[in-house]
């Protein structure tokens, strides 16, 4: 039988329309083989017992989770809280590990693995297939064998009902924390204390920083309370409100308010680290724009011009530092921050 050839609008080349008998025909379903647990009723109770096993995981890491929140002290230190949160994240590890596997092996090896065709049909569902959808459900939960299985039936809804608790504790917990939003108003920075390369801690003499160079900043040790010195628990939340990103740039390009003119030394400026957007580190320098970008949302601000806003979503220009060198050539702070770091915060007009 010929068949006739078809010329395409698009290209001008002729193809050959397909026949009946160049289609594949449906395959079907392959022979359904069965399981080892649904031959032998050994094998069925030992998967039973194994995903028992499984869901007593949960179980046990959540039980445990909760006894380690409520009885490792956190000791002030930045290793005690390591420790403590390298425990809580095993035992939640554990909690979601046995829930998951649990579930896997339930379908895996207990669940029916018949294959199944469903035809099309349109949206709209006749109420005919919804009733035969319902009786799929309940033929579906039958299959489970929950209702047959006690001991599973008692491990699946433990590990459920016990889970939540891990993530429900620890933030009720927390309710009564530290609210105090005032804090940010304050940072480490005071009058004397030197300015150090973040993160060996040495600190910078201004003939050492040369134009165009940039530093990451912290508050001098020496020169900070030994309760919040680093190692210590306070050294991190006081480190994210203290960092600083220090610049030093061509006097002649630099545009300083009448107020602000004594803050910087010889073209060395030192704005807050944290984006006033979100509170995002601010780490990008480009030396030819003067520009510092957020990566977080490309809030960009002008080193040169007072870190003003230049684009992106940040409303207000960085925080600046007060700077100036004492007796022996080191940047010194002249005072802490004269307005909050940070983002924005509900009791600020803007």
């Amino acid at each position: 039988m010929n068949t006739p050839d078809v010329t395409t609008h698009e290209t001008g080349r002729e193809v050959t329309a397909a026949t009946p008998a160049d289609t594949f025909a449906d395959p079907g379903l392959p022979d359904h083989k069965d399981r080892l647990a649904d031959k032998d009723p050994k094998a069925s109770r030992r998967a039973e017992l194994q995903t028992v096993i499984l869901f007593a995981i949960s179980v046990i890491g959540t039980i445990s989770m909760m006894i380690v929140f409520f009885t490792v002290p956190l000791d002030g230190t930045t290793a005690g809280v390591r420790t403590q949160n390298l425990a809580l994240g095993l035992c939640l590890g554990f909690a979601l590990l046995g829930i998951g596997l649990g579930a896997v092996h339930w379908a895996k090896t207990l669940m029916s693995d018949h294959e199944v065709v469903e035809e099309r049909h349109n949206v709209a569902t006749e109420p005919e297939d919804r009733e035969q959808a319902v009786a799929a459900l309940a033929a579906g939960v039958k299959d489970s064998g929950i209702a047959r299985r006690g001991i599973l039936k008692g491990a699946v809804v433990s590990a459920l009902a016990l889970f939540p608790l891990a993530i429900a504790v620890p933030l009720v917990a927390e309710v009564g924390g530290d609210w105090n939003i005032g804090k940010f108003r304050h940072t480490l920075w005071r009058r004397g204390t030197r300015l150090a390369t973040d993160p060996t801690g040495r600190p910078i003499k201004a003939s050492d920083v040369t134009i165009g160079s940039a530093y990451h900043v912290i508050p001098y040790q020496e020169d900070i309370p030994e309760d919040v010195r680093p190692g210590t628990h306070g050294w991190i939340d006081e480190k994210a409100k203290a960092i600083v990103l220090m610049v030093r740039l061509d006097p002649a390009v630099l545009k300083e308010a009448e107020d602000r003119k004594d803050w910087s030394h010889d073209g060395i400026v030192a704005y807050s680290k944290i984006c006033t957007h979100v509170g995002c580190p601010v780490a990008l320098y480009e030396q030819q724009t003067h520009h510092l970008l957020c990566p977080c949302h490309q809030s960009t601000f002008d080193v040169a011009d007072g870190a003003k806003v230049v684009f992106g979503p940040a409303k207000r220009p960085l925080p600046q530092l007060p700077i100036t060198v004492d007796d022996e050539g080191y940047l010194v702070a002249q005072s802490d921050f004269l307005e909050p770091v940070g983002p924005s915060f509900w009791e600020r007009l803007k």
